[in-house]
């Protein structure tokens, strides 16, 4: 794949992975891209992950038409990407690797070796010529790791992003860019939201016209677009409004509540409601969710004077990634001793900016005249 004409692709798809980082469900598999530059001198950017190895270095030496590579530029350590570094600077004795000096250090943790007499280290704004194309070096760190830096491509006016602006899923299948990629934002890089809005500043100094990603589709056309949904995930905005309903059961009679709540919303002109059942949903999935809408609920049986565990994980996800600006509602069930409200509230104390429904619903067991008319206060006070 030719990206422009000097850039070519030489990433590789996955189809066998199950779980992304040991717990994303991945049903459309993963890419793991690298690119090359050609040039009077040639770059490569990036590596890919471990299994891959054979299959990246085949397709590198395709793009490369016969001739040898002048650098490894090494944007991530993380290991789906840095997996193979220390094979490429096997297979090419001639190259030397740019990386951050952070980035380095791992190297020596990962590989051994931190190549010090074949290094070029890069730091914020510094350059390096290939010719026609000259790359500028952003660092970014924590996004997600500490290392990373990001490249621009002053001739061809690409955006070399590293995680930002990816996605789950491999290369050329379908599937709705917005959903899988806000799944991996929230998932992977939303607890760095501030680390994400310094990135974008520098970024809106730059001309850019393509950002080629280390996961997910390589993006052309409305870039506006995609930049504005950063600016919405990194600043913890609503992205649209609606109601998540975000339910742990344990006999199903909770569920059964979370359930004719969402119909009732819905017959009150809120369209945008979803329910989540943690026990079984996918949890990245539901974390997204709740990201993504103006409200949420939380519904959970108490369970042994705490709260059923899917809920405490589902909450855990929430303010692992500073989880705010939000209304939120609970409803609680109990047959003897309620404690689920209390839990649910006291672990969203380090969350901010969250306003609190002023009716909570609390459930004995089962559903009564007196919860449902609870739960009808509810839903006049959620869809106002």
């Amino acid at each position: 794949m030719h990206i422009t004409n000097e850039i070519r692709y030489a990433g590789v798809n996955d189809f066998q992975i199950d779980l992304f980082e040991g717990q994303y469900a991945v049903p459309n598999g993963m890419a793991y891209h690298s690119y090359v530059i050609l040039d009077e001198k040639i770059a490569v950017m990036d590596s890919v992950e471990a299994r891959f190895g054979a299959e990246w270095l085949g397709n590198v030496e395709a793009a490369l038409e016969g001739r040898k590579p002048d650098y490894l530029v090494v944007q991530h350590m993380e290991p789906d990407h840095s997996a193979n570094i220390l094979t490429f600077m096997n297979a090419y004795p001639g190259a030397a690797i740019v990386a951050t000096q952070k980035a380095f250090a791992m190297m020596k943790q990962f590989f051994g070796t931190d190549f010090a007499d074949r290094r070029i280290v890069a730091a914020e704004g510094s350059k390096l010529s290939l010719g026609a194309h000259e790359l500028t070096f952003i660092t970014a760190p924590m996004v997600h790791w500490p290392e990373v830096m990001l490249t621009y491509d002053s001739k061809d006016k690409v955006l070399f992003s590293a995680d930002a602006f990816g996605k789950f899923g491999a290369m050329g299948t379908e599937e709705n860019w917005v959903d899988e990629a806000r799944r991996y934002y929230i998932g992977i890089v939303g607890k760095y939201g501030a680390q994400v809005q310094a990135l974008l500043k520098k970024a809106a100094n730059l001309d850019i016209q393509i950002i080629c990603p280390l996961h997910g589709e390589i993006l052309t056309e409305n870039l506006g677009y995609y930049l504005d949904k950063y600016q919405t995930w990194s600043s913890y905005a609503v992205e649209e409004e609606g109601v998540t309903i975000a339910c742990a059961s344990i006999y199903g009679n909770t569920m059964k509540a979370a359930h004719l709540l969402a119909d009732k919303l819905r017959q009150s002109g809120c369209q945008n409601v979803k329910v989540f059942d943690l026990a079984r949903c996918d949890m990245a999935e539901a974390v997204a969710q709740a990201f993504r809408c103006s409200k949420l609920v939380l519904a959970a049986s108490s369970y042994n004077a705490d709260v059923f565990p899917f809920m405490r994980t589902f909450i855990h996800h929430l303010t692992a990634r500073n989880f705010q600006n939000r209304k939120v509602a609970i409803m609680e069930n109990g047959t003897w001793a309620p404690s689920a409200a209390k839990t649910m509230l006291k672990m969203l104390e380090e969350a901010k900016n969250l306003t609190y429904a002023q009716n909570t619903v609390s459930i004995r067991s089962a559903l009564s005249a007196e919860s449902e008319a609870a739960l009808d206060a509810l839903v006049k006070e959620l869809a106002e």
